[in-house]
């Protein structure tokens, strides 16, 4: 059956069959495969671990069929972090540069051609490499600044709202729209000048002639290297300077050192007494819990909504070439939606983790957020968390906890409303959805642990 995202490109799709992602390749792209098989293209890019692996598997007149290496979780390019955005960014460049120096290209260069498996970029489109064609322009110009260095620019300038562009904006963004958002000054660097502003002035015009344009622009091999280069050194360069409190929140926790050696020390006994192989971390700020429990799982999918925070997790994950580490940015309360042609095109955040099937759920110091920030019962909550996984660790801060007290105090003259915000409330409502197995006070804290299985 063909996957619902899989539908853009005549030269093939992907299929499922018997719980196995497969690759179909159709005639008409034939000759563009054989010729990178033949060059050694794809297994260069297997090497330097570029391009998800794939094996052939059957041939015949009418379909190629590949087998991909599955993908653990499937991210797309608004959950990235800033860096993780510049780095798919820099890969799709990096990639066309040395296509080029072989002699061949990428036909596209949409964002959601790469995700990031073991933790680090790869693209997964083996069907827009292509034979390059002497003298002709990089097709995928307009589209890689539609979907990467204009979102990264605005996201640069204004924050990083911006780098959730493709999720309301599937096909890329407007490089004019682009254009009206940067300063003034920014038209005065070349590499900006060149890819927005000329950029979106050619093609208004071009739109403006009848028929589009009539000129065939021809431009060396070379001549794009050295512009591809100096982008991606461009791109290399940015930096984001958005910095918020959850960025920072376990340098300025209320906690002190030895509950929160306490806490740490109780999560990695707890799943090792689970025996947990998946586990996704929700609200997990720069991973920090999470992370501790490594060297007894295989896969680890930390979220939150902190874009900051992710891109400190991602960031020390790169530092430590750790292959299962999954960093996302995602907001629990407004979780990515399933979007693109009849809302299938790219699957929600919900669905990928159903389907990720993570053994264990963490929510740490997230539940008085859900609650109090977001007004959600803890019925809903429960509901929500069993549905992901067997087993949670959810913390619950009481009252008497200084973030509790902050958001209690901000509600004012509302604060009675929420009078049943208690952990004998919490715990009732949680068991209507799991059994509980265990339950601590975490020391020196006004806070409790607790570990439940889905019923």
């Amino acid at each position: 059956m063909r996957h619902p995202s899989s539908y853009r490109d005549p030269s093939g799709f992907i299929f499922k069959e018997n719980n196995k992602v497969y690759r179909q390749i159709n005639p008409v792209f034939f000759d563009e495969y054989k010729a990178a098989v033949s060059a050694g293209i794809y297994n260069s890019l297997f090497d330097k671990k570029w391009l998800v692996r794939h094996k052939e598997i059957s041939s015949d007149s009418s379909r190629i069929v590949l087998e991909p290496v599955p993908l653990d979780f499937i991210t797309y390019p608004y959950e990235w972090s800033f860096t993780q955005y510049k780095h798919a960014a820099q890969l799709t460049l990096r990639l066309q540069i040395w296509l080029l120096e072989n002699n061949f290209s990428l036909k596209d260069a949409t964002a959601f051609n790469v995700t990031f498996q073991k933790g680090k970029a790869i693209f997964i489109d083996t069907l827009s490499i292509e034979q390059y064609k002497i003298n002709t322009p990089w097709r995928g110009l307009k589209q890689f600044n539609e979907h990467f260095f204009g979102p990264l620019l605005l996201a640069q300038y204004h924050g990083s709202l911006h780098l959730k562009t493709l999720q309301h904006s599937i096909n890329g963004i407007d490089l004019n729209v682009v254009k009206r958002q940067l300063p003034f000054i920014s038209r005065f660097n070349p590499t900006v000048y060149s890819h927005i502003y000329l950029l979106s002035k050619s093609e208004a015009e071009n739109d403006n002639k009848e028929g589009g344009s009539d000129r065939s622009v021809e431009l060396s091999k070379a001549r794009q290297i050295k512009m591809l280069s100096a982008l991606e050194m461009y791109i290399d360069g940015m930096e984001s300077k958005e910095n918020t409190e959850w960025s920072k929140y376990y340098s300025e926790t209320n906690y002190n050192k030895k509950s929160f050696k306490f806490k740490k020390d109780l999560i990695v006994k707890w799943n090792k007494e689970l025996n947990s192989k998946k586990v996704i971390d929700l609200g997990g700020n720069d991973g920090t819990f999470g992370k501790e429990l490594l060297p007894q799982i295989d896969q680890l999918i930390v979220c939150d909504i902190d874009q900051p925070a992710i891109d400190q997790c991602y960031l020390e994950h790169i530092k430590n070439d750790s292959s299962k580490l999954t960093c996302l940015v995602n907001d629990l309360l407004q979780p990515s939606p399933a979007i693109g042609f009849n809302s299938q095109e790219r699957a929600s955040f919900n669905s990928r983790v159903i389907d990720f099937a993570p053994d264990l759920s963490m929510a740490l110091a997230l539940i008085h957020h859900i609650t109090l920030s977001g007004n959600v019962p803890f019925e809903m909550s429960a509901q929500y968390f069993s549905q992901l996984s067997k087993y949670l660790i959810i913390e619950f801060p009481d009252r008497e906890d200084s973030w509790v007290e902050f958001i209690l105090n901000s509600k004012r003259e509302a604060r009675h409303l929420f009078d049943d915000y208690t952990i004998s409330a919490f715990a009732k409502a949680y068991q209507k959805y799991f059994n509980l197995i265990k339950s601590e006070k975490i020391q020196g804290t006004a806070r409790t642990l607790f570990l439940f299985q889905r019923l």
